[in-house]
């Protein structure tokens, strides 16, 4: 249910502050105009997480907060809740919210400031009223409290890149990022994180540094191309390059500012998906709950060898099935194919409960009647879903492929994964047959994986689903270990879970019955009080009534305990014994010891974890 309450103030003078509070009071955003320009601020508990920095929008070359005084401001609640294929399984989306009628003197222009408040974070977007054309641009940054410790990657490798770890003061002037970038405030009073939301029609945002502690907001056009798109789109890096035209009134994504007083609730803010609108139900009369939508596990030839012949695939469908995942993904060996045969392969993994998903590059489809075409081919043939690949930037051209795509498979009532891809922005929760979403620096690159992969919780994360692509026993081992590998699928989790390694080599694994087990969407997450970025990830997460703990470790070797509290007592669970199989290291990378005991919310494990090392329980009642 959604609740709006509009109350309407009188003008604010120049000078004057207008403020929105989160509804439990802790998170506050400031919008404050001195008749010269308009700036803002954020504080969490009292203390800064955004230090006054500039706010305003930029049309046609001329900065509309220049000169700006704020007038009107209708204020609103937002409170509702909704399904979700996240860390939980609903959401709960209660905001106060604000829409502020700001107004240029010198050149005239008027338009909207709206800022929302949540408890776990803020948001705010502009809204240019008006008809014609016009070429929108950023004049907003974000300014860092002193002392902050920052994570992030630059925006080479589009957003697949590696984070780093530097104090605030360290951060060089110019330097890319590509969001979320997330940080750490001074003196223990949290975290946070800044991305953007429901971005639509519109260039997608990145960050640049200023040198002093301050990130200046970017839009995709004036990002340096990036290497992947450099090697497939050389002749548009200089028409990518051109600002976005935007016909009729402008309205701009939320930027977004996650606010946590820890890792848990960090990881389980729901501020970048709250901001997105609702599915249709012209697409999705069910909402995300529509029945060809369907979350699961996939099986995946690309890292770990398997023949791209028609008997290979149907092997690999097989092995699917006894796993009891739930797709098959198919690379682009498929199109060399006769349709006759991709059918053919369909038809004999749906007699054994899986799906068939395929790959095409963006390229080949971002023509509207190809698309279309592509995409009767697959219902004729009864292909699930496809995963497109090869976005590689965020011009706003790009960024409208992503929904024409979406919309159109929703049509033909087909899942998307999209590889090659930006960050997300939360739109899976207004297109749910978005099962994956790549913008992430996955299993196809080279190890090392053991810093990486506990960073990524922390941040890439933090803006929604992923493909991470998990799992692997042989040489993408690297510097972890079969226990690590086995717990990324818990921890770095999205609705299409698709595993790196081969089926078969699942299957010969010791601990095939808790991978077997492993589902792709949660009831209820936990990142526990052993978490530390880049050091260590630690979650508890729930499917009905049964846990999974999972643990990843960085390089240092180390002994952590953790207690096993989050069971939940007699009362909370039905019962507080818990039939417990254990994954811990051994002696040796590629093997694990398999422990089978009974343990309960009052026990505490002692987990030993090696360099690069990990741990999985599975606790059933």
């Amino acid at each position: 249910m959604m609740l709006a309450c509009v109350l309407w103030s009188a003008s604010a003078a120049a000078g004057a502050e207008l403020a929105v509070n989160s509804p439990d009071g802790r998170v506050r955003m400031a919008i404050i105009s001195d008749g010269k320009s308009l700036q803002y601020s954020v504080t969490f508990t009292g203390k800064p997480v955004i230090e006054l920095s500039p706010l305003g929008i930029i049309v046609d070359r001329v900065n509309l907060a220049a000169g700006a005084e704020l007038g009107q401001a209708g204020r609103y609640q937002v409170d509702e809740s909704y399904p979700w294929y996240g860390n939980h399984s609903m959401v709960a989306n209660r905001c106060n919210g604000m829409r502020v009628a700001v107004k240029q003197t010198a050149p005239r222009a008027e338009y909207t400031l709206e800022v929302r408040a949540y408890n776990d974070g803020i948001a705010f977007r502009h809204i240019v009223s008006g008809a014609g054309t016009r070429v929108p641009d950023e004049a907003t940054a974000f300014r860092l409290p002193a002392g902050s410790t920052v994570w992030y990657h630059d925006t080479n490798d589009h957003y697949e890149g590696t984070h780093v770890r530097k104090s605030l003061a360290a951060v060089p002037q110019g330097q890319w990022i590509a969001p979320p970038l997330t940080f750490k405030l001074p003196g223990a009073t949290g975290y946070a994180s800044i991305s953007e939301g429901a971005l639509a029609a519109y260039s997608g945002m990145a960050l640049q540094a200023d040198g002093i502690g301050g990130f200046d907001a970017r839009l995709g056009h004036s990002v340096p191309a990036s290497w992947p798109f450099r090697l497939r789109y050389k002749e548009d890096v200089e028409r990518m390059a051109q600002p976005a035209s935007i016909t009729g009134t402008i309205t701009t994504p939320w930027r977004v500012v996650m606010i946590a007083a820890d890792l848990n609730a960090l990881v389980n803010c729901d501020v970048v998906h709250n901001l997105a609108l609702p599915p249709d139900p012209k697409y999705f009369p069910e909402g995300l709950r529509t029945a060809w939508i369907k979350p699961g596990r996939a099986v995946w030839s690309y890292l770990d060898g398997g023949s791209q012949t028609l008997e290979g695939m149907k092997e690999f469908s097989r092995l699917a099935g006894e796993l009891g995942f739930e797709y098959n993904l198919l690379e682009g060996f498929w199109s060399r194919w006769p349709e006759a045969q991709l059918k053919e392969l369909v038809d004999y993994s749906g007699q054994r409960g899986v799906k068939i998903l395929i790959w095409s590059s963006r390229k080949a489809i971002q023509d509207p009647a190809k698309l279309r075409e592509f995409f009767e081919m697959c219902r004729r043939t009864g292909v699930a879903g496809a995963k497109i690949d090869f976005f590689d930037h965020e011009n706003k051209e790009v960024v409208d492929l992503y929904e024409t795509i979406l919309k159109t498979a929703a049509e033909f009532k087909l899942v998307v994964d999209f590889h090659g891809a930006n960050k997300p922005t939360g739109n899976e929760r207004t297109w749910p047959n978005e099962l994956g979403h790549e913008g992430i620096r996955g299993m196809e690159y080279q190890p090392p994986w053991s810093r990486h992969e506990v960073t990524l919780p922390f941040t890439r994360m933090l803006a929604g689903l992923a493909d991470y692509t998990p799992m692997h026993f042989g040489k993408k081992l690297g510097d972890t270990t079969w226990a690590h590998q086995v717990a990324n699928a818990i921890i770095l989790q999205a609705p299409l879970l698709c595993y790196a390694a081969h089926p078969a080599n699942i299957l010969a694994n010791p601990a095939v019955d808790v991978i077997r087990a492993i589902p792709s969407t949660w009831d209820e997450t936990i990142a526990l009080p052993a978490s530390d970025i880049g050091e260590v990830a630690a979650f508890a997460r729930r499917k009905g009534d049964t846990w999974f703990l999972a643990v990843t470790n960085g390089p240092n070797a180390r002994t952590i305990p953790i207690e096993l509290s989050f069971l939940g007592s007699r009362e909370e669970r039905g019962g507080d014994s818990y039939q417990a199989t254990l994954i811990r290291d051994t002696g040796e990378a590629a093997a694990v010891q398999m422990e089978h005991v009974t343990l309960s919310r009052a026990d505490t494990l002692y987990v030993n974890l090696r360099s690069g090392g990990g741990f999985v329980g599975r606790f059933v009642k």
